[in-house]
């Protein structure tokens, strides 16, 4: 009889821990949260008739009975040291080419992951169950933090599968998500007690403190990043390692990235803090770290910092304020975007009034309203966004915002993207759009059209002077000088510019014409394979996927765009109106072709040339201007401050050239 309840606690155990995986770790719950109840339920009758089964690592011990008389000090296996910290590209870049020094030019891959600010733990399991969990402390000795960690439900008591290693320690970061905070918030001032600040100090004192309970009902959360001492891992990099302890039933860090150059890794950087807003935890930076285990191993570490890791960080600043409103704007490709005004408030010595909200369902997963009190925050350079709401502070039932159903311009049925986020205006002859879409085709990275600017388009659209891009092309002086601000003068300058940017080429047409997912890099790549408009119009999805650098999502919409009637009409009419549609055909009349099937690679910083305006005077001359060095490389254009692609370059004896060089090329002397 004791054998087969020994086998039913077993199996129950077993089933709790699968659903706890699937539900914390995976995201993806396979049974309802009653028929959870019901399981530990079961499981918690069998303990209390049979106590003398329970064991420590039973889903049922999670919650300790009573506090722990004192945090006790315990010395790490391995120390936990800090990372070196960077501010800028720069620095990250400086970093890199001591790091790939010391590994004399061996290849290196790197692994970029969100940088959570919590607080730093390790977690120590043997034979699969845990035994352990310590704060960082000093690096040398930290505090035990057993009791607390038991209560976190990411962190499984015993570890999943076969064959575990004998010891493991993962080292990860203990934080508590936004929307935890907000309840936590509300639930402090039905007590009577005071808010928390921010969720890394409630983090940073309930993982300290001696009751499990208090704890427990905080909904703290885990996310392993780092090894330390393991006896049996089978992982010999640290994207395997990752892996690994997933299997394992572990919540590895999210979003991590594995590059094969340092370089592709700081691109990577420089777009992935756009995208930050998004998350329900807060982040303080990118940490990019060597892969490979015996790199690490070579490279060792300094007095404080391993030499194998640098974190990318950039200063938060945050401030509450109230949030008087919610507009929204349309945009060139019909995306409509809610702004929040907001009563104005001093953030890293700027004032902020406004703040972008992002999309329907960032605005409904923060339950953000107009009239709220707000944190607001500005993280470097990315732009002041909405952290949470301080609902404890709502001190009214205020109205949840309903995001528009028609266009505010047009009156147009507002349509979501299939399986995306954004919502849109369908018309393309929306003056929102329209108005939008001149502003882009004019600007400098475009058809460079000096002299139309704003409030110059809002009245030719308004006016109804001009409807498309052709329109502006058919424009007189007469038509121009009845206009706000505009002289006899300034209208036939302004026609001079417009006639001027018809010869600037196939390359920065296509940037132009506001193609969806087609920017000026893509736009480039189209020029340099088709030479003319007529050529990329007849390609195929397929053969336009083939491209280097397209794809096959950009390959659907750039074909979509020329076989749909608003893509045909925009062509048609600007051919008409005498516009270049050729590669490298009429776009500089003076241009010679000394770059004509070279490939060209620009690093550093340049004393007479921004990077867009050198990649364009590349193309200008016939050549292409590719973002990685290899064996493939004809030039590599070096300025100060040049980092992995100059060391690349020497190693494939790539010839490396400096501005005054390149000018001396492309001039034929």
């Amino acid at each position: 009889m004791v054998n087969d309840v020994e086998r039913e606690l077993v199996e129950l155990r077993e089933q709790i821990r699968y659903h706890d995986r699937k539900y914390y770790i995976e995201a993806n719950p396979e049974i309802s949260d009653l028929d959870y109840d019901r399981l530990m339920q079961r499981l918690r009758q069998f303990e209390s008739a049979h106590p003398q089964l329970v064991t420590p690592d039973s889903p049922t011990q999670r919650i300790g009975d009573r506090p722990v008389p004192h945090l006790a000090q315990v010395q790490h296996r391995v120390p936990m040291l800090s990372i070196e910290n960077t501010y800028s590209i720069q620095e990250l870049r400086d970093y890199a080419r001591r790091t790939e020094k010391l590994l004399a030019g061996e290849p290196t891959e790197w692994v970029v992951e969100l940088k959570v600010d919590g607080v730093a733990v390790a977690i120590i399991y043997e034979q699969g169950r845990l035994v352990r969990a310590l704060t960082r402390g000093n690096g040398i000795v930290g505090d035990d933090i057993t009791h607390n960690i038991r209560t976190i439900p990411d962190v499984p008591l015993h570890l999943s599968g076969r064959n575990l290693p004998s010891v493991l320690e993962v080292r990860g970061e203990v934080y508590m998500t936004n929307s935890d905070l907000v309840t936590l918030n509300e639930n402090q001032q039905a007590k009577g007690e005071a808010p928390f600040a921010n969720t890394r100090n409630v983090t940073a004192g309930t993982i300290r403190m001696l009751d499990p309970r208090i704890c427990a009902s905080r909904r703290l959360r885990v996310f392993c990043h780092g090894v330390g001492y393991c006896e049996g891992i089978r992982a010999t990099r640290h994207s395997e390692f990752l892996r690994e302890i997933a299997d394992y039933g572990l919540p590895p860090t999210p979003l991590v990235q594995r590059f094969e150059s340092f370089e592709q890794a700081v691109d990577h950087c420089q777009r992935v803090v756009e995208h930050l807003h998004e998350l329900d935890f807060e982040v303080d930076g990118l940490v990019l770290k060597i892969d490979r285990f015996d790199q690490r191993q070579r490279l060792g570490t300094t007095a404080k910092s391993p030499r194998w890791v640098v974190a990318y960080k950039w200063e938060k600043y945050e401030a509450s304020t109230r949030l008087l409103r919610i507009v929204v704007s349309v945009g060139k490709s019909g995306v409509v975007t809610p702004t929040a005004e907001l009563q104005p408030v001093q953030l890293a010595g700027t004032t902020v009034s406004r703040a972008s909200l992002h999309n329907a369902d960032e605005i409904r997963r923060k339950d953000i309203r107009e009239g709220d009190v707000v944190i607001v925050e500005k993280a470097g350079k990315i732009i002041p966004h909405i952290v949470r709401v301080e609902r404890h502070e709502r001190q009214q039932d205020l109205p949840a915002w309903d995001f528009p159903t028609h266009c505010p311009q047009c009156q147009t049925a507002l349509v979501k993207d299939e399986g995306g986020v954004y919502i849109r205006c369908p018309s393309l002859t929306c003056p929102a759009q329209i108005k939008e879409r001149l502003r882009y085709f004019a600007s400098r990275n475009c058809m460079d059209i000096e002299g139309l600017g704003d409030k110059l388009v809002d009245q030719l659209v308004d006016r109804k002077l001009v409807q498309d891009f052709a329109d502006l092309y058919r424009l007189t002086a007469q038509q121009l000088i009845p206009l706000e601000r505009m002289g006899k003068k300034s209208a036939e300058k302004l026609i001079q510019g417009i006639e001027a940017s018809k010869e600037r080429g196939l390359a920065r047409v296509l940037n132009a014409l506001s193609i969806r997912h087609v920017g000026a890099r893509v736009a480039a790549v189209l020029a340099e394979h088709f030479t003319c408009i007529e050529q990329l119009q007849a390609a195929t999805i397929e053969q336009l996927a083939e491209i280097h650098e397209i794809g096959e999502i950009i390959a659907r919409s750039v074909y979509e765009f020329f076989h749909g009637p608003h893509g045909q009409h925009a062509v048609q009419q600007l051919q008409a109106a005498g516009v270049v549609m050729q590669s490298n055909a009429r776009a500089e009349p003076d241009s010679s072709q000394t770059l004509a099937g070279k490939t060209l690679v620009v690093t550093g910083t340049l004393s007479r040339y921004t990077r867009d305006q050198i990649h364009a005077l590349i193309q200008q001359h016939g050549g292409r201007a590719a973002s990685s060095v290899s064996k493939k490389t004809d030039f590599v254009v070096a300025g100060e401050n040049a980092g992995s692609k100059l060391d690349k370059a020497r190693q494939l004896n790539v010839p490396v050239i400096t501005e005054d060089d390149f000018d001396q090329i492309v001039a034929g002397t």
